[in-house]
């Protein structure tokens, strides 16, 4: 297995443009678009001040943080599918992996970006879709028991490297993996308030 970790076949200048071109789409901050254009003003400037599509949703429009969470992914999914497609399978990885970077720091906007989760989702539906279907089953399943958003998610993601790992796929797993503890940091805010009892549960009010 370790072998197969190893075993990478990519030429540098390949992985570099497969970064690259992941990062620009990674870097669209589409919440702060779709805000603006809605005349809802500039996200950042409220809740937490990100432009994920949680934030988004403290504006109130459901639909408008539905469409951030749904492009979020899909920039992600995009790169990784339209690298792999001309530039093969390793490629895309790379793709996707740089796609979250790109939207946790994004250069358009001073690297001030979201937490990645959505961005996440949508690397494992361009490298390894079938992980979307177990990611989802253990989102809801926390969530039912816990109604804390953030801890699903958390779970999720620790889950999703392990499982790949399982089935072979240590490429995959291991950039996961890495993607996991960088999104883990960005969740530090919330890890703290899950252990101090004070993090919002789903449906809280104010």
């Amino acid at each position: 297995m370790l072998s197969n970790l190893m075993s990478w076949q990519i030429t540098l200048p390949v992985a570099l443009a497969a970064a690259v071109i992941g990062y620009l789409f990674g870097s669209i901050p589409f919440g702060l678009i779709l805000t603006r254009a809605a005349g809802l003003g500039d996200v950042r400037s409220i809740g937490s001040g990100n432009i994920g599509a949680t934030n988004v949703l403290r504006t109130g429009n459901r639909k408008l943080a539905a469409a951030t969470l749904l492009l979020d992914a899909l920039k992600a999914s995009a790169a990784a599918w339209i690298v792999g497609y001309f530039l093969g399978e390793e490629a895309a990885i790379i793709a996707g992996f740089f796609a979250f970077i790109g939207h946790l720091f994004p250069v358009w906007i001073g690297f001030k970006g979201g937490k990645g989760v959505a961005t996440y989702i949508g690397t494992l539906l361009g490298v390894a879709p079938i992980m979307v279907v177990l990611f989802a089953a253990v989102w809801l399943a926390i969530a039912f028991t816990t109604r804390y958003s953030s801890l699903s998610a958390l779970v999720a993601m620790i889950v999703i490297p392990v499982a790949l790992w399982i089935l072979g796929n240590e490429k995959v797993a291991a950039v996961m993996a890495i993607m996991t503890l960088i999104s883990y940091w960005k969740h530090r805010a919330n890890i703290s308030r899950l252990m101090g009892g004070t993090e919002s549960k789903i449906g809280a009010k104010g």
